[in-house]
């Protein structure tokens, strides 16, 4: 395979027209290249001081078979590739002087390019993230299902919005996050863009709070689900998971989708319960 047969572009509207139909053809396994992408879109020209971001596509036969895209901060990421195809990647990429920090896939590409970006730049890779990906089915809420109505948030509660999601990026050790929410940089950070769902008591105490993205390409992402250690084990994680799911289906979504910690089997069997199925194991990793 020749590394011409990536096509890589910077004008991102020229990218979505040629590579939009084939994203939103699988949008579960896709949905973070659909939402990284659009984010991208909209905030319009790259950040200053930043490297403009870079969209690239593979084409076969005629047929888009997978795309990149590397953001500003050199976040990479990809749709699934076969080993020799991250690896030509990965050699393209650097003949070209790209430097991407991170690479983020399903798991097997990820590894393959992690493995291919050290043979060919001599780079260190470290795993930092895994978790498995799940999408929804049929909705079931789960039983017995605790007291109280989901609710979707409004602008009086942003700063609570705020202070559970730091709580949430510290539980999990996500620091950039953390950094942007205290540097007062809201709308930068991964959740600026999200919709809200909190699960409230019957006195009108929120106790539980869900994330989404809006519909795009026909997918919504629940992210993330956070309840306050003290209130936990209580079905309140479970209750506002089903409110976000289903205000999903009602917004036209598809594919509803969300990500799980492999090493937390509570979240998994509750996800399961409530009419996910796991799809497919994903990674990251960051380069030295």
């Amino acid at each position: 395979m020749l590394p011409d047969d990536w096509h890589l572009t910077q004008d991102i509207d020229d990218f979505l027209a040629r590579a939009g139909d084939f994203l939103r053809s699988r949008p579960a396994m896709h949905n973070t290249p659909l939402t990284d992408i659009e984010k991208l879109r909209i905030r319009g020209a790259a950040e200053p001081g930043a490297e403009a971001p870079v969209f690239g596509r593979l084409e076969s036969g005629g047929e888009i078979r997978a795309v990149f895209h590397l953001a500003p901060r050199g976040r990479l990421g990809l749709t699934p590739l076969p080993a020799e195809r991250a690896d030509a990647l990965a050699a393209h990429l650097a003949g070209l002087g790209h430097s991407p920090s991170t690479v983020i896939a399903d798991h097997d590409t990820a590894g393959a390019f992690a493995d291919s970006w050290h043979r060919h730049t001599k780079a260190a890779p470290v795993l930092f993230w895994r978790t498995h990906l799940y999408r929804l089915g049929t909705l079931t809420p789960a039983q017995p299902h605790p007291e109280g109505r989901g609710r979707t948030t409004g602008g009086q509660d942003h700063d609570q919005v705020v202070r559970w999601c730091r709580e949430f990026c510290a539980d999990v050790g996500e620091q950039p996050s953390i950094d942007l929410i205290d540097a007062g940089s809201w709308g930068d950070s991964r959740f600026g863009d999200r919709h809200f769902t909190f699960w409230e008591t019957p006195d009108g105490s929120p106790v539980s709070m869900a994330a989404a993205t809006s519909v795009i390409g026909g997918m919504v992402r629940v992210d993330p689900v956070y309840t306050p250690a003290r209130l936990r084990g209580r079905g309140y994680a479970g209750a506002v998971t089903v409110e976000a799911s289903r205000a999903a289906l009602t917004a036209g979504a598809t594919d509803v989708v969300l990500f799980t910690d492999p090493d937390n089997p509570t979240s998994n069997a509750l996800y399961q319960r409530i009419g996910y199925v796991h799809l497919a194991d994903f990674a990251g990793y960051k380069f030295s």
